[in-house]
């Protein structure tokens, strides 16, 4: 086709210059003026045909451009008068037309299955961009909140308008849980989101999962482990107390020996009856104590954030329990790297759960030679502060290690005393107030780790 095209406008080349010759001839050589008008003439359409012949491949060219342009890919390149010369160019034309339908087929199949993946998934996907107009709503999203569209962000004030705020708050990578009533319906949904550029343009694309039920099942799974823990902690009181009323009563009445206008007692009968009083006393006052160590559990107050440094947090719990650990031979280490760490929390209740935490090590470590407790602070890979309380103690069986989060459980430190039982529940409730967590890592024989994540 290349040399066809070529010899084509070599031929008309020659045949004007051709042209051009014989008219120049006549101009110098005779006096036909008429015959050179003629051929002035004849020059002219050479020069217009040689025009057309080459603009042949620019309107190809330009037809080819425009289809990639506009995605009109239903035309094809045939030769239309042309020539058998452009058949190769028409032919390579329709090849690469052919390329991209075939391309966008397959995206097409790609977009439909994301399509259809997106509408399947049990999640509730919402997307809007930064206009707040809402670009994907799918089936999920649709039931959950009982609408059949959104067509914009603040449509979410007429399901809920707590939603509508923490929906509106809620920034790229955070997750939120929100409690919200839709048609006399409560959800419990976990919220999160991711924010994208798309074509200069931002969107934000939030996820919603209603937990409701899950959450029902936790909350009474953890009520019954608490009931469970509660009726034995009040039968240990209830039982002696009731049982020696009853003794109390009993010798009362077997030994009062009526007189005029008072009763006697042997001297045994009395120091029985001031044996089981006392018990009595005894084990109400402990009563007392688990309720108000269960008052203490239930009223923890909201946090008040400041900006601290880790180290000096950990050398004030370290002095404070310094006295304690030494009457058991136990050394507290302090390691912070770097040492100017530092994050934003409540102080004071970040050093209660230090102190609850150094108090179990101590319990644990209390019978054991050469203990030692290690408090270490420093930033995990993720970036976020992480402070670890660490022991050589005996570990935590792997039964216990969730058991001993539950309020009031109590484990004895090597068969001696037992703690209150709200520490380490204490601790993580404190924890998660900070959106934060408290973890255990353990192996029996190993020492045990305490990791606070803020």
């Amino acid at each position: 086709m290349i040399k066809s095209f070529r010899f084509g406008i070599i031929l008309r080349i020659l045949m004007l210059a051709a042209t051009l010759l014989l008219v120049c001839y006549l101009v110098l050589e005779t006096e036909y003026y008429v015959s050179m008008v003629i051929l002035g003439a004849i020059i002219a359409g050479q020069v217009i045909a040689l025009i057309k012949y080459l603009e042949r491949t620019n309107v190809l060219l330009t037809r080819f451009l425009e289809a990639i342009r506009y995605s009109d890919f239903t035309g094809a390149f045939r030769n239309h008068g042309l020539g058998s010369n452009f058949d190769d160019l028409n032919a390579a034309f329709s090849d690469v037309i052919e390329k991209f339908k075939e391309e966008r087929s397959k995206k097409e199949e790609s977009i439909r299955y994301l399509e259809t993946v997106v509408q399947h998934i049990g999640i509730g996907l919402v997307c809007f961009n930064g206009k707040g107009e809402v670009v994907l709503l799918n089936t999920a999203a649709k039931r959950l909140f009982k609408v059949a569209t959104l067509r914009t962000l603040d449509s979410l004030k007429n399901i809920s308008g707590s939603l509508y705020k923490t929906v509106k708050k809620q920034k790229g990578g955070n997750r939120s849980l929100i409690r919200v009533t839709i048609q006399n319906e409560t959800l419990q949904l976990a919220m999160y989101a991711t924010e994208f550029r798309m074509r200069d343009e931002a969107y934000k694309l939030v996820s919603f999962q209603n937990i409701h039920t899950e959450l029902e099942e936790k909350e009474m799974e953890a009520w019954q482990n608490l009931t469970q823990v509660l009726a034995h902690e009040i039968m240990n009181s209830i039982t002696p107390i009731s049982s020696l009323s009853g003794t109390v009563k009993m010798l009362l009445e077997e030994n009062m020996v009526p007189q005029e206008h008072h009763v006697e007692l042997n001297q045994e009968t009395i120091e029985d009856v001031t044996d089981a009083l006392t018990t009595i006393s005894n084990r109400s006052q402990g009563l007392m104590r688990f309720v108000n160590s269960y008052r203490d559990f239930t009223q923890i107050p909201e946090p008040s954030y400041e900006l601290f440094k880790v180290k000096e947090a950990l050398d004030r719990t370290a002095s404070l329990m310094k006295t304690e650990a030494a009457k058991e031979g136990i050394q507290i280490k302090v390691e912070v790297d770097p040492e100017s760490l530092e994050f934003t929390a409540d102080p004071h209740l970040v050093e209660q759960v230090l102190i609850n935490l150094v108090k179990n090590a101590i319990r644990v470590l209390s019978d054991q030679e050469d203990g030692v407790i290690l408090m270490k602070g420093g930033i995990e890979e993720s970036g976020k502060v992480i402070i670890q309380i660490q022991d050589n103690g005996p570990g935590v069986k792997k039964a216990m290690k969730e058991k001993i989060f539950i309020p009031f459980y109590t484990v004895g430190s090597n068969g001696k005393s037992k703690g209150s039982g709200i520490g380490l529940s204490l601790s993580r409730q404190i924890m998660r107030l900070h959106g934060g967590s408290l973890i255990l890592n353990s192996e029996t024989g190993k020492g045990s780790t305490f990791t606070l994540r803020f």
